[in-house]
């Protein structure tokens, strides 16, 4: 008892700037132990230089600036490895993949929710949380209507969904047991994000708000106001704000909870239908326009705009661009996809400094792509996929099949040499 009172004194003694010291030694530490660990079958590279490289990556993706060109080295994935996984009755709306990349979540306009244990040869199903009917909220432990979006957090602990009945659920990840939930948006919540690192949770709807809340204190913090129509989609990372997609007031924003202000952007000419950020700096969104826009946070402007980016439907003299209907990126590098109901999906490359975009390959996929995830490694890429458009019933694609398809990432190798071991 005795030594816990002197730390616990000498921890009251300590002076910010000693507490600054003290952690930056901790960090480091913790990173050679790391690095050391990941260095012991490469004799080549020196636990220094690791840490260094390391240390360089973590300010350039605080600055937005990180960039791991990847793109360049993906292929088109073998179309017989593709795995499709079948269990929702209606159309698949969102999914979300853990932090350590091994299960997928998924949700449906039938209400249901289903955990996946992701295999490439089983794709075997943990968890399922089947859909009541409209009016069974209080008896019934999952959602009774449409369930539109899904965030998880960074450490994969709480799961959040959000339905068409203005309701968001909490759930423990590991068990999908629900935890509670959130009433306030007077409309269906349309976009969920946790902010990386925290459990604070940000809810957009189309109610034309924005929501913070915090999960772990079970609690309602603020709302914002600026759109001047349904928020269709809402991402975030590490800082404390969150991008929106404002549907048809032709408008993405960037929320600074703090100071309660919203920067508008603005380049698409029809409703933009689905965001996502790519580092903290960089965000890509798609609008029924059929066009995919680049943005840098500092420009109000698209720095690049690819136009009818899935091609035109329709016959001859009415032909109408193919919506996009989700966007993924893999955080903090070159590679982006993008999904509608052309019949395939993109991949696509941002030239260096993301002013330019270049598309890559397209992979075969029949349907509404809803939802689209990189896993965090960038080894697979989850589309879910329905019959219909997450979000209405505007039309039907009867050949498509409800489900999720789990798409491996073939990556290029180039022939290396015992002269040349760090090639690859």
């Amino acid at each position: 008892g005795r030594r816990r009172r002197e730390a616990a004194e000498e921890e009251v003694e300590e002076t910010p700037q000693e507490k600054k010291l003290r952690l930056a030694k901790q960090y480091l530490e913790e990173l050679r132990q790391l690095e050391e660990e990941r260095a012991e079958d490469e004799e080549e590279l020196e636990p220094g230089d690791l840490i260094g490289d390391r240390l360089k990556e973590d300010v350039l993706e605080q600055r937005g600036r990180l960039q791991r060109l990847v793109a360049k080295d993906v292929q088109s994935p073998d179309p017989a490895r593709i795995r499709v996984l079948r269990g929702h009755h209606l159309p698949v709306t969102c999914l979300v993949i853990s932090p350590d990349d091994r299960f997928i979540f998924s949700a449906s306009k039938d209400g249901s929710l289903i955990k996946c244990k992701w295999e490439v040869d089983s794709g075997k199903r943990l968890c399922v949380v089947p859909g009541g009917k409209k009016g069974t909220e209080e008896r019934h432990m999952g959602h009774a209507s449409q369930v539109l979006c899904m965030a998880i957090s960074s450490d994969g602990k709480y799961l959040a969904t959000g339905d068409r009945n203005k309701l968001i659920m909490i759930w423990d990840a590991a068990t999908c047991k629900r935890l509670h939930i959130f009433t306030g948006h007077r409309d269906a919540v349309s976009g969920l994000s946790f902010r990386k690192g925290t459990h604070q949770l940000y809810s957009a709807s189309h109610d034309r708000c924005v929501k913070v809340w915090d999960v772990a204190e079970n609690a309602y913090v603020e709302t914002l106001f600026g759109h001047q129509d349904i928020i269709t989609g809402l991402d975030s990372l590490s800082r404390e704000c969150c991008v929106t997609a404002g549907g048809r007031d032709g408008t993405v924003r960037l929320w600074k909870i703090p100071e309660e202000s919203q920067l508008v952007f603005s380049g698409h000419q029809g409703s933009i239908d689905c965001i996502q950020l790519i580092n903290e700096e960089h965000m890509v969104s798609g609008a029924d326009d059929g066009s995919l826009a680049l943005w840098g946070l500092t420009k109000k402007k698209p720095l690049a705009l690819a136009r009818q980016a899935h091609g035109e439907q329709g016959t001859e003299g009415l032909q109408q661009p193919c919506w996009i209907s989700a966007v993924a990126a893999l955080r903090n590098s070159d590679l982006l996809a993008t999904g509608s109901h052309s019949g395939s999906v993109k991949l696509w490359k941002c030239g260096e400094g993301f002013r330019k975009l270049e598309h890559l390959l397209d992979i075969p996929l029949v349907g509404f792509v809803n939802s689209l995830k990189f896993s965090a490694a960038g080894d697979f890429l989850v589309a879910g996929i329905g019959q219909e458009h997450r979000l209405g019933r505007w039309w039907r694609i009867k050949e498509a099949k409800n489900s999720i398809c789990i798409i491996p990432l073939k990556k290029k190798i180039t022939a290396s040499s015992p002269e040349s071991p760090g090639s690859s």
